[in-house]
């Protein structure tokens, strides 16, 4: 008898997760705002950090770790189609 290990019931809930985040449809205009605002439209952690005009270290942009990064994003741009095809909104605001 195969039991499934630890390892791969994270995967598989990951997976599962990612799915229910890709088949979401957005029929809402005040939801579609709201995720909008709420979700940057670029990684919001890369940092340079310096004092009195010198770089001491640099951060890299650390959304690729995400595991949810890609299913984000694409939500993020499901809003925004939404809001200029079907509201008619001007998306420049939430650029």
């Amino acid at each position: 008898m195969n039991l499934p290990t630890q390892d791969h019931l994270n995967h598989s809930l990951l997976n599962q997760i990612r799915y229910q985040v890709e088949i979401l449809e957005i029929h809402n205009p005040k939801l579609a705002r709201l995720l909008c605002k709420l979700i940057p439209s670029q990684c919001p952690f890369e940092r340079t950090v310096s004092i009195l005009g010198r770089t001491l270290f640099h951060i890299p942009p650390l959304c690729k770790i995400n595991p949810f990064y890609e299913q984000i994003i694409g939500l993020r741009y499901k809003c925004l189609l939404y809001l200029v095809d079907e509201c008619g909104e001007d998306a420049t605001k939430y650029c």
